[in-house]
Formats: structure tokens, C-alpha cells, sequence
């Protein structure tokens, strides 16, 4: 847990001109930026990008335009690191899939500025990573393509804000302001969305086995 007192300390301290300041920033916030990437990366560049260098690259770019956000603001700090990592993820997928990107329609752009939808590879893999029933090799890649069919028939929207509250373990009030939504839709969205996943595992035998 990021102690809220210590971010606005190290914050001043970063407006005040301290390089030093703004690195341990970014530090505290890491571990954070580096589940959104590994959700978010697309499936094809896994093993060509690793996520340090991404997060890296996305340093370089907060530490430049940190002034403007500084004189600014208007943002929560850590809702602009990750948009601004994010933005660094898009880049690279244009970069090195150029025309094999998905079509803009599939992906979940119902709000300004989204990011790459979190493949359901990955969120089946993180669901499974606290699974210990599904133990041989064979079964347990069964029991991932029908887990990531199930996140598959999720609404859009419903399946991105569970990503961003369960996985990214993002706050409501986070959710509402990525998104672009009141924060009472944001709860009602996330509520909905854990019923509907839970009914479409509820459908898969092998999950409660």
C-alpha cells in the first residue's frame, strides 16, 4: 500500500525542481504500471518487449513533460503515469504490428484516450495462477480456453472495468475518472460485471473442480 502522505511529499518535492524526487515516484508506482503492461501487451510481442523496457521508455517521456504537469495538474498523479505508459504501449504496438493491429472497432474505445484491451489470455492466466485444482499441463490449458471464452462474451465495457478494479487493481473512483463515468455507474458496472463473470464460470465444470 502506497502511503498517500509520502506521494504528496515526494510530489512537492518533484514540483520543487528534485530529480530524485520524481524517480522514487515512479518507483513507488512500478509494480502498478508493470501489471497494466503485462495485461495490455499485446500476445504477439510477448518475448520480443519486455515490460521493464517499456516502462523505461515511458520514464524518459514522464520526466519531460513532468513540468507541464506540475503547473498544471488536474489529474491524479498516478492515473497520469499510467496514461502516459499507456500512450508508450500504444506506440510500440503501432510500431511493430502496424497493419495486423486489431480494427480500432474491437477494441475498447468507448472513452477517450483508451488503451489496449487487456487480452483475455491474460486475464484467464492471472485467474488461473491462483487455480491449484487444474495441476496437469493438459488440463489446465483446457480450463484457459474456456476461461478466456468466457471473459470473451463479456460486454466491452463491463470486462474493462473489471480489469481495471480486479486486475489493476485500480480504485471506483480511479475506474470513474478513467473512464469517463460517474462514480455510482463505475460501482454499478463492477458489480455487474463480477455477477456475469462468476454465471459464466458457474458454466465451466472444471473451475469449481
Amino acid at each position: 500500500m502506497v502511503d498517500p502522505s509520502s506521494i504528496n511529499d515526494l510530489l512537492a518535492r518533484a514540483k520543487a525542481g528534485e530529480e530524485q524526487a520524481l524517480a522514487e515516484l515512479f518507483s513507488r508506482f512500478r509494480d502498478r504500471l508493470r501489471r497494466m503492461v503485462h495485461l495490455r501487451l499485446d500476445r504477439r510481442l510477448q518475448g520480443r518487449i519486455d515490460a521493464s523496457d517499456i516502462l523505461q521508455e515511458a520514464y524518459i517521456d514522464i520526466a519531460r513533460r513532468f513540468p507541464q504537469y506540475a503547473s498544471a495538474g488536474g489529474m491524479p498523479f498516478f492515473l497520469w503515469l499510467r496514461q502516459l505508459t499507456g500512450q508508450k504501449l500504444i506506440d510500440l504496438h503501432r510500431h511493430h504490428l502496424g497493419a495486423k493491429m486489431r480494427d480500432a472497432s474491437q477494441e475498447v474505445s468507448l472513452y477517450r484516450g483508451a488503451l489496449p484491451q487487456a487480452s483475455s489470455v491474460s486475464l484467464a492466466a492471472q485467474m488461473l495462477g491462483r487455480l491449484t485444482t487444474a495441476s496437469r499441463a493438459a488440463m489446465r490449458a483446457e480450463l484457459q480456453l474456456r476461461v478466456q471464452e468466457a471473459i470473451n462474451s463479456m460486454d466491452p465495457l463491463d470486462r474493462e472495468v473489471l480489469t481495471l478494479r480486479h486486475f489493476e487493481m485500480l480504485s471506483n473512483e480511479e475506474t470513474a475518472q478513467v473512464l469517463g463515468i460517474k462514480k455510482t455507474a463505475s460501482s454499478n458496472r463492477y458489480i455487474r460485471a463480477l455477477k456475469r463473470l462468476k454465471e459464466l464460470l458457474a458454466g465451466i465444470p472444471e473451475w469449481g473442480g
